[in-house]
């Protein structure tokens, strides 16, 4: 039998949390250091608190030097990191951050205090809301059990609650007793396994991603960007960085990703890195790839690890060029596509971006037909929802497809003939009406009305503004500028027995109309309210607002169900007219 590479230790949960305030416990940068949400940190103290086991923690043994670490909390620690968290970071940071009352990294980038109301009564846990607030019987912020003598947390307890009701000698000790198992939590029991320290750093994270697959805790590119944090730890923090300054505008006149239309995440722009430096898109054979592994023989080999790396680099860097990344967006915006709100598919913006990097670095193609081809290709692939259901698989096909070309010409050729076989005469005459025959809030075929209203220049109903303008997210306040409005009112539609949703939220019920109007009109019948915001425009106008907006002829006079049946097909003739002009066909 082989000698194992740990060792068990035992901790209670003070031990653990002294050790990190000392700084011995560190945060190894195969680690991100985002936390639980406030739930799930609510449901671990409610776990403890009945005794129940939380599950254990793995370390590894090392000596600070030589391995880049990062520390919990605060950076002014007395002693560097000589045991390092591979698996259970969440789990104890979130720990620290309550008992300690520090800031943790959320996903988006922010920092925030973690939370936790306790109701000593009942022993009920809650994320703070409205409610608890205002009840006395709460404690709103169980930080201060641990930060306090427990003796002046009961008192002062008390004291709220008596000021609010009666309490009797029975509540009194039922109170004590819960602060006090409360407080008591610090002696709770842990087990470490403690990895030795003559592990290496690519030992260790091959042990965190087989403990993690085992439990399908993690996905593919958490593994990847676990082997970016041993190998090249500064092209994780690159993605990281990004993503965080894509949601956050830069300092006045400096470039910066910031936009409010694409706000990746790094698992994102790792699928972007991925398929420009090696085409492909199934990231467990990437993983592979980038451990040095031989595809063709199964060997491993440093070399080879190095060699792949380097190729990530190259395709970084092109990833995320800011030059590049603001071209790309307005390919987004010249696709008809105004808000992230209306783009169904993030992995549509992950293969699009692909396309463009490639088009652009690898085949050279001219930047107008470019940026039109992409712009065509994004269109096509969220309207068809070509990369929701089987993403990677379709991904992979696409790339596949590309390997072979080795022209601008026929680069263009090949996105060309993908899209004339998906975007057939059935497709728009019958496929897409039958798309259209739904009340799912967040539909593909939806946003493609929105965004071919937008290529057409379009007016909201019964407004002299464009969609495009209203849709824009500057135009955006507190108040959404558009609003989906019910050509049919809920309200009138309920007068005619139709109640259901999915009766009365059907895609071909709504239209984009300017808030207040949305308002005005509340819940009057089509043949009311029709007549009197058209007379706003002369015939001509109307006609050419009926048409951009797929309104039968004398639609307020039809029943409800001839006219959602008579508006689908029109609808889809919309899009693909909106297609058409972003592909350069006279209408």
């Amino acid at each position: 039998m082989s000698e194992t590479l740990f060792k068990e230790v035992h901790y209670t949960l003070g031990n653990l949390v002294a050790d990190i305030g000392l700084g011995r416990i560190g945060l190894p940068d195969i680690q991100r250091p985002f936390v639980w949400s406030n739930a799930k940190v609510r449901d671990l103290f409610d776990s403890m608190y009945r005794g129940y086991p939380v599950g254990y923690f793995l370390f590894w043994q090392t000596g600070a030097d030589g391995v880049d670490t990062k520390v919990i909390g605060d950076l002014n620690k007395q002693k560097a990191p000589s045991l390092l968290i591979v698996d259970g970071q969440q789990r104890l940071t979130s720990l620290y951050a309550v008992i300690r009352r520090e800031a943790v990294l959320r996903e988006n980038f922010e920092r925030e205090q973690i939370r936790i109301a306790f109701r000593p009564q009942d022993g009920r846990f809650e994320v703070p809301d409205a409610t608890t607030e205002r009840d006395p019987e709460y404690i709103l912020d169980i930080s201060e059990v641990f930060s306090r003598p427990t003796h002046k947390t009961i008192g002062d307890y008390l004291k709220r609650l008596t000021a609010a009701r009666e309490v009797t000698d029975e509540e009194e000790e039922r109170v004590a007793e819960a602060i006090g198992r409360l407080s008591g939590l610090t002696n709770f029991p842990f087990i470490a396994l403690e990895l030795s320290q003559t592990c290496s750093e690519e030992q260790v994270a091959d042990v965190f991603v087989r403990i993690n697959s085992e439990g399908k805790k993690l996905n593919q590119s958490d593994f990847i960007l676990t082997l970016m944090s041993v190998f090249w730890d500064e092209g994780r923090t690159q993605l990281e960085t990004f993503c965080r300054d894509a949601r956050r505008p830069g300092p006045t006149g400096q470039p910066s990703p910031f936009n409010q239309l694409f706000q990746p995440d790094p698992d994102h722009l790792l699928r972007v890195d991925v398929g420009v430096a090696f085409r492909r898109a199934r990231l467990e054979n990437v993983y592979s790839i980038l451990r040095g592994k031989d595809l063709a023989t199964g060997q491993f080999s440093q070399q080879q690890r190095d060699g792949q790396f380097n190729l990530l680099r190259q395709a970084q860097t092109r990833v995320l060029d800011l030059t590049y990344w603001a071209d790309f967006l307005n390919v987004v915006r010249s696709a008809g596509y105004r808000s992230e709100r209306h783009i169904s598919s993030i992995n549509g913006l992950v293969f699009a971006y692909q396309l463009y990097l490639l088009g652009r670095t690898e085949y050279k193609v001219d930047g107008f037909l470019l940026k039109n081809a992409v712009a065509r290709w994004l269109f096509m692939s969220l309207l068809t929802g070509r990369y929701t259901s089987s993403p990677e698989s379709r991904m992979e096909m696409d790339l596949a497809s590309l390997r072979e070309v080795t022209s601008a010409a026929d680069f263009l050729a090949q996105l060309r003939k993908v899209e004339d076989v998906t975007l057939t005469d059935d497709y728009w005459t019958k496929t897409l009406p039958l798309d259209l025959a739904t009340a799912a809030g967040r539909s593909p075929a939806l946003f493609g009305f929105y965004a071919s209203q937008t290529l057409l220049g379009a007016r909201a109903l019964f407004s002299k503004s464009p969609v495009s303008d209203l849709l824009d997210p500057p135009a955006q306040g507190q108040k959404k500028a558009l609003e989906r409005h019910h050509l049919f009112p809920k309200k009138y539609l309920k007068t005619l027995g139709i109640e259901g949703v999915r009766d009365t939220n059907q895609i071909a019920n709504y239209t984009l109309v300017e808030w207040d109007d949305n308002v005005a009109i509340s819940d009057d019948a089509p043949a009311s309210y029709w007549p009197k915001y058209a007379e706003r425009f002369t015939s001509e106008v109307v006609d050419e607002m009926r048409g951009c907006h797929a309104l039968p002829a004398e639609w307020w006079t039809m029943s409800y169900v001839d006219f959602l049946s008579a508006r689908r097909p029109l609808i889809a003739t919309v899009i693909r007219d909106g297609y058409r002009k972003l592909a350069g066909v006279t209408l």
